[in-house]
């Protein structure tokens, strides 16, 4: 079922939406702490993300799909926010040094062709990082928030996604141990409950944050030719008796 850009964007001007926004961020910024001169695309609706990242970054993209609708970003400059079609994304081979895929993945129609075609924009060595929720998670059930709608997946499903689109996983993480509930005592409390999820690595968290580089030895318009193949069908061209007849006369001489 896909997400629509108005529910996102009220979940993320909520007070649990904001600890979630700090929280992941916080797991991104984990590995990616300087981004300087880099080209960065936001995939499915990373806005609350990129914006901590645009003044840093050279350039910054945000790529909503067109199941879940557009806003415009950011307020007050050059429009960077395009709708677009996940299987056929509007950028060059190779031009985006970091991706941050959040709302997507869980909700694509084809994740294995979704990621492929991530791969073709990603530069040779860039890195990208899955948000994705964890069908142990709690988040995953409740669909209060949008983290419950969609596909949730295990670790290891995350990992052989990614392994077979040729990306190299780096390094697993995971975000909101605490419970989608929107208490504000539990909401207080909810920094020492994160940190100790992660010390002490309990299973039950809310979400998967998966980073994985490109490896680069598969031609980059492998994933498209395949689907632009699988478009084609076989067209047979009728002839005349005589001119069949004549060829086959032809091919008998020589």
């Amino acid at each position: 079922m896909p997400l629509d850009v108005v529910d996102l964007k009220q979940f993320y001007a909520s007070p649990l939406g904001r600890y979630a926004r700090q929280a992941i961020m916080a797991g991104v910024r984990a590995r990616w702490d300087s981004v300087q001169g880099m080209a960065i695309a936001g995939v499915g609706y990373a806005i609350p993300y990129l914006d901590d990242l645009r003044d840093e970054a050279e350039r910054t993209f945000a790529l909503m799909p067109g199941s879940q609708g557009v806003v415009v970003w950011p307020q007050g400059g050059l429009g960077a926010a395009a709708l677009i079609d996940p299987f056929e994304l509007p950028l060059r081979d190779s031009v985006v040094d970091r991706l941050l895929v959040i709302h997507a993945l869980e909700t694509s129609e084809d994740p294995a062709s979704f990621l492929e075609e991530l791969w073709r924009i990603l530069a040779p060595g860039g890195h990208l990082i899955v948000v994705a929720p964890n069908r142990r998670g709690g988040w995953s059930r409740r669909d209060s928030t949008p983290f419950g709608y969609g596909q949730p997946f295990s670790r290891r499903q995350l990992t052989e996604l990614l392994r077979h689109a040729l990306f190299t996983p780096v390094h697993w993480a995971e975000a909101l141990h605490v419970p989608p509930f929107s208490s504000t005592m539990l909401l207080r409390l909810a920094p020492v409950i994160e940190r100790l999820g992660t010390v002490l690595n309990l299973p039950f968290a809310g979400l998967h944050m998966i980073e994985a580089t490109k490896q680069i030895y598969r031609p980059a318009l492998a994933g498209r030719r395949s689907r632009a193949s699988a478009r084609l069908s076989t067209v047979l061209i009728p002839t005349s008796g005589r001119l069949a007849d004549k060829r086959m006369a032809d091919r008998r001489s020589r």
